[in-house]
């Protein structure tokens, strides 16, 4: 049963867990970062988070998290800028035109966290995993096959 009241104030204890929320206004945008979010959710059911944003201005689209500590729009908007700082290393290394960033990772003591460029080179997928859950090339290829 839907109460707004309580889904009101579950927004102010952070975001939702263990569910896909779109944040973008609904439309084809927001229904596509949705539906990558539910086919990396099924490829990495142990996922600790994943979230879809633009490149550009950092804005989060949709977002899945399984804990409160994880603010994705905080996490989308860091990760946007580490993207947007390495596309202008690689324009300063002068590589050739068919050189392009596909994906970052970032490695800490029990996480892993991929940042994977999407096709359309405006948006970016990313998702974070437990070390102890998940295989680093296992999650890489679920992200590849997303795909839209």
């Amino acid at each position: 049963m839907q109460i707004p009241f309580l889904n009101q104030l579950q927004t102010l204890t952070g975001p939702p867990i263990n569910k896909i929320v779109g944040v973008a206004p609904t439309g084809p945008v927001r229904t596509a970062a949705e539906q990558l979010l539910q086919h990396v959710l099924h490829g990495l059911p142990e996922m600790l988070a994943a979230a879809v944003g633009q490149i550009s201005t950092g804005q989060l689209l949709a977002s899945y998290t399984t804990a409160r500590e994880f603010n994705p729009a905080k996490i989308i908007g860091f990760n946007a800028e580490v993207i947007r700082q390495q596309q202008q290393a690689m324009r300063a290394l002068q590589l050739p035109p068919d050189e392009q960033l596909t994906e970052l990772l970032i490695t800490l003591r029990t996480q892993l966290h991929l940042l994977r460029l999407l096709p359309d080179g405006q948006r970016f997928l990313y998702v974070a995993v437990d070390c102890r859950d998940t295989n680093l090339g296992i999650a890489r290829e679920v992200m590849r096959t997303c795909e839209p």
